[in-house]
């Protein structure tokens, strides 16, 4: 085999496996751009886990499930934030630096949370814990890294024995070159850590690769998904003409920050006790509502009590990115809409990463572990790529076997015709998807709204599927075909959803229904 362990993606959740498992197996980690592209470079707010006396695990377990809605995993909940203490550990011993106070590691509070309790590095935690372990990554010596390798399909046994009955076992994946040639890398066992697919939507925070490929590979390679009607939606993306996926951190807001109206009027109260710290949901919604109501395009988010010394320190890049744009948020409000985030939802597996396919696992956002549930607690997604990419190196350094290839993987099938015209035809069906996502699936819809997704999105896998046939493989070609493939999906875990619960709201069924059960296609 080409290698033990395929990793595909390179945020923190597969440069985690990687380096969990690289002292005892040989890593490929394929990504699709450049090593630092990823969403885990853009979190801002830090990773929460209970790193205080004035904190328990019962307490982050507790606000874990008021904000899933009912519909987390409880006992996966409690697997995945009772390792938190422990998976800081490991990024310490790794050399990553977080913001400390006295002798102790800093702890901020963010919506949802009952405790401070986010470990941070400033205002961009991600970006700096994602460049320190590229560095540990690319210094061992059992990791190989493959820039710019686009993976399109996965190579299941089924595809090499005429015989095999069902999809069988994960064998590898084709790869897209950056010549535009197709690798085949056959691998013991493979792990999806592709991320999430906010491109899906029109106005997203996400890093422009967020094409949920993952989730489409393994769907078309057999694997169950759930609750892709999940997608949560930060309550609080800069509105600027100049700017459309930067972040204003929920830390802004846990640190004192008031949502308010063009007139400086504080409305959260209107529409939650806990005012501007409710979890996302009701925030995004509340926003939603507020600017439906005014007629304003955005509303803004005042924390200039605090002062410019305290916002230069605490929050360093967004103080610096809102000045380049002209606000001077220790002055001014910051002018901030809703926009498409973190997808609770994705590929379908058990708390150790493991899929329906054997041979196949699936981390971070690209997987539906079941700690979200209905909408995702700040900041554990970072804490879940950690958590979960350990039990996963776990179970397959526990498990790994050799496994013989029935035959060899059958050739890609690739078309030789390009058309530039046609390529321009690409785009303007991505750009389809993308504004009939956001207007007819976004943060409140109806019945009527997603059926009609679901009618103009079947036409359009139809003019897909003429373009994957006819033109060569290219990565806007298969990225379009991920996208309609996830936002299909999505309409269909949506309209089976009979309810209000979460993040998902339907002014058809606004209530929540009597029991909390998962979407799963």
């Amino acid at each position: 085999m080409d290698t033990e362990v395929l990793v595909l993606g390179s945020g923190l959740a597969g440069l985690v496996l990687a380096l969990k498992v690289a002292d005892h197996a040989k890593v490929v980690i394929c990504t699709k751009t450049d090593l630092k592209h990823a969403n885990s470079a853009l979190a801002q707010g830090g990773i929460a886990a209970v790193m205080s006396e004035d904190d328990s695990f019962d307490r982050h377990i507790q606000d874990t499930l008021n904000a899933g809605a009912g519909l987390c995993n409880e006992s996966v909940v409690r697997r995945i934030i009772e390792q938190g203490p422990a998976r800081i550990e490991d990024l310490l011993s790794w050399g990553v630096h977080f913001d400390v106070e006295g002798d102790r590691v800093s702890l901020t509070r963010e919506g949802g949370h009952s405790a401070r309790r986010i470990v941070h590095v400033a205002d961009h935690t991600g970006e700096a814990i994602h460049a320190h372990l590229l560095k540990v990554v690319l210094a061992h010596k059992n990791i190989t890294v493959l820039e710019r390798h686009y993976a399109l399909e996965l190579i299941l046994t089924r595809h090499l024995d005429a015989r095999a009955v069902g999809p069988g076992r994960c064998v590898g994946a084709y790869v897209l070159t950056p010549d535009g040639d197709v690798r085949t890398i056959l691998a013991n066992t493979t792990f999806l850590a592709t991320g999430g697919a906010g491109k899906v939507y029109l106005y997203t925070s996400n890093w422009s690769g967020a094409t949920g490929d993952g989730i489409a590979m393994a769907y078309r390679a057999g694997c169950r998904v759930a609750n892709l009607e999940f997608m949560q939606f930060h309550p609080t993306c800069l509105y600027h003409p100049n700017e459309r996926n930067f972040l204003i951190s929920e830390a802004v807001r846990g640190e004192g920050g008031e949502l308010v109206d063009s007139r400086g009027r504080a409305f959260m109260k209107d529409y939650s006790p806990q005012g501007s710290l409710a979890p996302r949901d009701i925030v995004a919604r509340s926003i939603d509502a507020e600017m439906k109501r005014t007629g304003s395009e955005c509303v803004y988010l005042d924390i200039t009590h605090k002062g410019r010394d305290y916002l230069k320190k605490r929050f360093p890049q967004i103080y610096q990115r809102c000045l380049d744009l002209g606000i001077d948020m220790a002055t001014k409000p910051i002018p901030v809409v809703p926009a498409a985030h973190y997808l609770c939802g994705g590929v379908l597996t058990d708390v150790n990463g493991a899929t329906d396919v054997p041979g196949l696992f699936a981390l971070g956002e690209t997987a539906c572990t079941g700690l979200h549930g209905a909408n995702r607690l700040a900041s554990n997604s970072l804490l879940e790529c950690l958590a979960v990419s350990h039990l996963a190196a776990e179970t397959y350094l526990n498990t790994r076997s050799d496994f013989k290839l029935p035959g060899e993987p059958p050739p890609w099938r690739n078309s030789s015709l390009s058309d530039p015209d046609e390529m321009i035809v690409i785009h303007h069906i991505w750009d389809e998807i993308r504004r009939l996502m956001w207007n007819y699936v976004g943060i409140v819809r109806t019945d009527r709204r997603l059926q009609r997704a679901a009618n103009r999105l079947q036409m359009i896998q139809q003019e897909i599927g003429e373009y994957y046939s006819s033109f060569k493989t290219h990565t806007d070609i298969e990225e379009l075909r991920n996208i309609a493939l996830v936002a299909q999906l999505t309409v269909r875990c949506a309209l089976q959803r009979r309810e209000s619960r979460g993040i998902h709201f339907n002014l058809n069924c606004p209530e929540p229904g009597p029991e909390a059960r998962d979407s799963i296609l």
